[in-house]
């Protein structure tokens, strides 16, 4: 259990949260009350559904309403991703040498060479991506803007709106709101918001539109509707021209972005996504013969002797294996960057160990920490297309996936959730009892590796 963890427990055994909620359905508590057990900055920042102290119990959820005072209560305040659950959805299909390549279309955009001081194998920062979005004019080509220039940023006053939130749901993808008719389908709270304080990481303008973009340089699941929403009401309620929510991810060299809308401005819940594109500067064409060929070199390993892989997305594998590039991280600073629990730290920590890309050492300073190996470190400092093909090489290593991804190359089909199964039992690759949560991960890195290629022409 986290510090953060801590301080909530007691929080809500003080002054009754949960029952006063259940009673009431709000409770108001100001950034004093939480001081007296913890920053309140560091105590109200939950970025994601898995940052949420355990007490809140899945259901309840803060939001901010002046500089001082905080709202709990039973709301649902998280969006996913468009790719979340990807591989959950993964049934058999066809891959290989006839089969399909990707469906991702990345599109490769230039900078011009005038600009010396930007490093487009090493853009670390968010602010850094978002400053490439307007030097390069990916952002004109995904909203079919011309000329977006970055107007606006940083920390600045929400001014006065209320709004309706739902309730948590039961079922993920099941909608409360009723749409543009502006009313909730079942009871939501309302929310009055007095000049509580907004950041926004970049705001551009043209002659048409402003577009509000929230940017992370990690990978997460899903998001705080918050973060868009809050800034989203501040400028609409301002300006005459349209506001545009767009959130962009940057990572492995890939600038994701998606556009969102809310159907009804008063309704916290009404977010919809209207489109996303991939931009890189660099080329990204992987074929699929490139990823035969690598499977067809690659010389299997014995298993290493560490914990077997549970790690649903290799997405915040590598996003993961960036950070420690960075720095060396603790479990629990891994844990507030990637905002989720210590132990899913644990377990992305041990999916970049078992490819031999970290370690966890103890410091001048007592502490242990995870970095990166000699290997590790090297393929960081790999172009796009060839890193990929290293990270593939890793994987292929483990018998468990070369024999997998070699019946998908030689059959054309993606091995089901049971075929997966049977094989890591056959290979004794964890407990029985650990089959199906682990396959799981099997099915996400082999999807990942799918992904990649493109059929070539």
């Amino acid at each position: 259990m986290s510090l953060t963890d801590e301080k909530w427990e007691l929080l809500f055994e003080r002054y009754e949260i949960q029952k006063k909620v259940s009673e009431s359905g709000l409770f108001y508590i100001s950034a004093d009350q939480i001081r007296e057990y913890k920053e309140p900055r560091l105590m109200t920042k939950f970025d994601t559904r898995e940052s949420l102290p355990a007490v809140f119990g899945g259901r309840l959820g803060i939001l901010p309403v002046t500089r001082g005072n905080y709202v709990i209560g039973d709301f649902d305040l998280y969006e996913d991703f468009p790719e979340a659950g990807a591989a959950a959805r993964w049934e058999k299909g066809a891959f290989g040498k006839h089969g399909r390549g990707s469906e991702k279309h990345i599109k490769q955009v230039y900078i011009s060479s005038e600009y010396e001081t930007i490093d487009i194998h090493d853009i670390r920062s968010e602010a850094g991506a978002i400053n490439v979005l307007g030097i390069t004019g990916i952002l004109d080509d995904f909203l079919g803007g011309e000329g977006f220039k970055q107007t606006v940023s940083g920390r600045m006053a929400s001014g006065r709106f209320d709004f309706i939130v739902d309730p948590h749901r039961t079922g993920r993808g099941q909608k409360l709101w009723a749409g543009q008719n502006g009313r909730a389908a079942a009871p939501g709270s309302r929310i009055e918001v007095a000049n509580s304080q907004v950041e926004i990481d970049g705001g551009f303008e043209d002659r048409s539109s402003f577009a509000i973009i929230e940017g992370k340089n990690v990978v997460h699941s899903n998001f705080l509707v918050r973060q868009l929403y809050y800034p989203y009401r501040l400028w609409e309620g301002k300006i005459k021209k349209p506001v545009r929510p767009v959130f962009l991810v940057y990572s492995n060299n890939i600038f994701h972005l998606m556009e969102y809308e809310f159907t009804d401005r008063l309704h916290y819940n009404s977010i919809r996504l209207v489109k996303e594109r991939f931009y890189s500067l660099e080329d990204t064409e992987i074929t699929t013969a490139s990823l035969w060929e690598t499977w067809r070199q690659v010389e299997v390993k014995p298993e290493p002797e560490v914990t077997f892989i549970q790690a649903d997305s290799f997405e915040k594998v590598i996003s993961l294996v960036e950070c420690l590039y960075r720095q060396p991280m603790t479990s629990a600073e891994i844990a507030e960057v990637f905002a989720f629990q210590e132990r899913q730290s644990d377990y992305y920590f041990n999916a970049c160990r078992y490819l031999g890309l970290a370690v966890k050492e103890k410091e001048e300073d007592g502490r242990i920490r995870a970095q990166l190996t000699k290997e590790g470190r090297k393929l960081c400092r790999l172009r796009y297309k060839e890193r990929q093909l290293a990270y593939v090489r890793l994987i292929l290593e483990h018998r468990i996936f070369h024999e997998l991804f070699g019946q998908m190359l030689e059959s054309g089909e993606a091995p089901d959730r049971r075929e997966i199964e049977r094989k890591m039992e056959e290979l004794s690759v964890c407990s029985q009892s650990l089959l199906k949560r682990r396959a799981s991960s099997v099915a996400a890195w082999l999807k990942w590796i799918e992904g990649l290629g493109t059929v070539q022409k």
